[in-house]
């Protein structure tokens, strides 16, 4: 940074010297031609200084204001993408509930067919018309039972991913980071040609 200072300070050491040496030489000339040059030199070198004094400034002052953004973007993309592995390892969760609840609602089918069959043996004796009435009810249960825990398995896989996105709602598009998106993009806008 020392150097962009030295090199700013020659530059306006050179700059005001040329413009003395112009000056001197307008007033010995008395000619309104060179005077008209003078005042010409002297836009010119008033721009550059102007100039010079803008490029340094926002040399100085954007690279950090752009570095934070970035660090601010950075650090979302890693929440949103720990949010994600959370909620992934959620649906998993909940998969292998399903899993397991099919093999409960398999073993208890299987159960349920094993102790109908053996009342239905028992109760063969006694009356043919009673076994297939329990046979039926059994099979009634145990078909509820399913509908059952599919429904509130559903109505929990449901209540798991509407959690899960409105948390990951709320922890990424909070007032700070609207602003902050919706200024990005009107400074992307503005670098743009038309």
């Amino acid at each position: 940074m020392t150097r962009n200072r030295f090199v700013l300070v020659s530059a306006g050491v050179v700059v005001v010297s040329l413009f003395l040496a112009v000056c001197l030489r307008a007033a010995d000339e008395a000619d309104h031609a060179a005077v008209g040059r003078a005042t010409e030199i002297f836009k010119w070198i008033n721009f550059s200084i102007v100039a010079g004094v803008i490029v340094w400034v926002f040399g100085k002052l954007l690279p950090p204001v752009f570095r934070k953004k970035a660090d601010a973007i950075s650090s979302a993309i890693k929440n949103a993408a720990s949010a994600k592995a959370a909620a992934d390892a959620e649906l998993r969760e909940a998969e292998a509930k399903l899993a397991n609840l099919e093999k409960e609602v398999a073993e208890l089918r299987a159960s349920l067919e094993r102790e109908s069959a053996a009342e239905l043996q028992r109760l063969r004796a006694a009356t043919e018309t009673d076994a297939q009435k329990i046979a039926a009810v059994a099979k009634t249960e145990i078909e509820a039972a399913e509908r059952a825990a599919r429904l509130e398995l559903k109505a929990l896989a449901a209540h798991l991913a509407v959690d899960g996105a409105e948390t990951l709602l709320a922890m990424q598009l909070t007032p700070k980071t609207q602003e902050s998106l919706i200024s990005n993009f009107v400074n992307s806008l503005e670098g743009r040609p038309n």
